[in-house]
């Protein structure tokens, strides 16, 4: 199956060049090397907008080539995948611009977006120092200006851990313009560095950081800086609703930072494995460590089904994305630290180490991964908002309440999806489609069971799903609807209701595509629901649960050695491991000479 998204990416991927030759201005050497000097990469975004992505951050009403939002997680998964400092720091400008395109004027939309096709950086100026993720506690303060009538703002105050804060020329800053504060007592202010005196702004100093050695992480701080009416983003007072509503489509996008993290710690993985020999045999021959790749393997895909669902929700669900972005940014960046704690247990020592294996990538990549679950809304913040959610949600689920008729268009990739209207964003989700779907999804799976018994050990997992999922709802039910101090136990119930989300959106995702994907170079992976069976394995396992049935054991023995088999063969091959068919930059390598698709592994060990 062709996907467009994915034969976008794969132009981008080889307009970028063979990241493994060192004289590409986008190779891993040269990203580790500006690390280690702690460097922005300005040649290397230069590259992306000589390409045009920035194009792809600006929606297509205003002038840019955005038309929907799976295309532009591949593009960022296709970033990320070379090195994440360049994702984050080119990537933030649309971040930056967001809450124009959901709030803002045309006129005002307009001129931000021929900005940014110009390359211009914007940056989001939400967090202070003293206040964190405590939105309703910033004091950056707007005073009303009335020297000149313009009805604009004197603002004064300090934005810190901004990424972009310093070379970024437009600031969507999130100020508080009534001095009592409150819900309706914020706004965004799109501030334009250029228009104001320079006496009445200074950028704070870069921090240094742990991961992203080389991004803008500072901080900007206004004194008196007089900004025009013109600049209020949406309504004033209304600015809070507005960034909430703006971080449920770029949380939704963060996916792609960890989908990129996960490809690249993946395939150093198993490079590695092919050609480290440890006690006279390849370590890929070892149990252990065919163990280890093999669940990292499952949850690459897991993680690619549940990211492919959530990026076209944001269209076809559109008003259920409070929930499906909290699930996406709490699952993906947890579950990709386990992907890359496993490919550590792979590497032993080289995975600390610079210099000795790839280039010393792993230890670059791991340290860059870790910021991706701190912003935009870290997991605390994400559970907290399903927790806030619990009441609506297990009432939904009872009635079978839900956007069911979005989530089979976002399940099947070949359905065409509509427009985003950002109106239908809503601060709390009236339901969930992607579970009130599962039931039916699971009669379905049965009933192709029944005329192809390779897929009873899928439809067994299915059904445990669903018993699951109906039991963590009853839990949702037991908690009161307002919540001032969330004890531990509901968090845990809201990691579990972001499990039972995945495994459905999974379900639905197989189901909903399965025929057009039969064919192709990842047929395989389709075929017999073997990358279904391997991701509700994982979800069940991280509940507690196991399939039910004698022969599961065996089952899960037959999944991992077909996983296996499939990932080597598309490294082999040069090819992307993905449920699409996307080519990478990079020639096969000798250490996987002769694993062909379709060529039976060695089980002995």
């Amino acid at each position: 199956m062709e996907h467009p998204p994915y034969r976008l990416a794969g132009e981008l991927d080889a307009f970028l060049g063979d990241p493994t030759d060192p004289s590409e201005p986008f190779s891993y050497a040269r990203c580790v090397e500006l690390d280690e000097k702690e460097e922005f990469p300005a040649g290397i975004c230069h590259r992306l907008e000589e390409w045009g992505l920035a194009d792809h951050y600006v929606p297509v009403r205003h002038g840019g080539r955005l038309r929907d939002y799976e295309h532009l997680l591949q593009l960022i998964r296709t970033v990320a995948r070379r090195d994440l400092t360049v994702a984050i720091g080119h990537g933030k400008t649309y971040l930056g611009g967001v809450c124009v395109w959901i709030a803002g004027s045309d006129e005002q939309a307009g001129r931000l977006g021929a900005d940014i096709r110009a390359g211009v950086p914007v940056s989001l100026g939400l967090t202070e120092r003293a206040h964190g993720s405590d939105l309703l506690a910033g004091e950056v303060q707007g005073e009303g200006a009335t020297a000149d009538e313009s009805g604009g703002w004197l603002v004064s105050g300090e934005k810190w851990l901004i990424n972009n804060a310093t070379r970024g020329s437009v600031l969507s800053l999130l100020t508080r313009t009534d001095p009592a504060g409150g819900p309706r007592g914020f706004s965004v202010l799109l501030v334009d560095k250029r228009e104001l005196d320079e006496d009445t702004y200074r950028h704070l100093p870069k921090i240094p950081t742990h991961g992203i050695r080389g991004a803008d992480i500072s901080g900007i701080a206004f004194d008196g800086a007089r900004v025009p009416r013109t600049a209020l983003v949406g309504t004033e007072g209304g600015g809070v609703e507005t960034v909430i509503k703006a971080l449920q489509l770029t949380r939704t996008l963060c996916a792609a930072l960890s989908l990129g993290a996960g490809d690249h710690g993946l395939a150093i993985g198993l490079d590695f494995a092919e050609e480290r020999e440890l006690y006279g045999r390849k370590l890929i021959e070892l149990p252990q460590a065919r163990r280890l790749l093999t669940a990292a393997a499952a949850d690459v895909l897991l993680h690619e089904a549940v990211a492919l669902v959530a990026a076209r929700a944001v269209q076809c669900q559109t008003g259920e994305m409070s929930v499906t972005s909290a699930v996406t940014k709490y699952l993906l960046p947890t579950g990709t630290e386990e992907v890359l704690d496993g490919v550590t247990r792979v590497l032993g020592a080289r995975a600390f180490l610079k210099g000795v294996h790839a280039d010393g990538r792993f230890q670059k990549l791991e340290r860059d991964h870790r910021i991706v679950g701190l912003f935009d809304g870290n997991t605390l913040v994400n559970l907290n908002s399903l927790v806030n959610q619990f009441r609506t949600l297990s009432r939904g689920w009872r009635r079978g309440r839900g956007d069911v008729q979005g989530a089979a268009v976002a399940y099947d990739l070949t359905a065409e999806l509509p427009p985003l209207d950002p109106s239908q964003l809503s601060v709390v989700a009236r339901g969930c489609g992607v579970l009130a779907a599962l039931p039916a999804g699971v009669e379905e799976l049965d009933r192709l069971a029944e005329r192809d018994p390779a897929l009873a050990p899928a439809a067994v997992a299915a059904h445990r799903l669903l018993d699951v999922t109906d039991a963590v709802h009853e839990e949702m039910a037991g908690y009161p609807a307002v919540m001032t101090d969330v004890p531990p136990q509901a968090f845990d119930t809201a990691r579990h209701f972001t499990l039972c989300w995945a495994g459905a959106a999974c379900l639905g995702l197989w189901l909903g595509t399965v025929r057009a994907a039969a064919d192709g170079e990842t047929a395989g992976l389709w075929r017999d629901a073997l990358w279904l069976r391997a991701a509700l394995d994982r979800v069940l396992s991280r509940l507690g649960e196991r399939p039910d049935g004698p022969a599961a054991p065996g089952d899960r023995n037959g999944i991992h050695e077909a996983l296996l088999t499939e990932l080597r063969a598309a490294r082999h091959s040069g090819r992307l491991f993905s449920l699409l068919a996307q080519p990478e930059r990079r020639a096969p390598g000798p250490e996987t000479a002769g694993v062909a698709a379709g060529e039976s592994e060695r089980t002995s060990c």
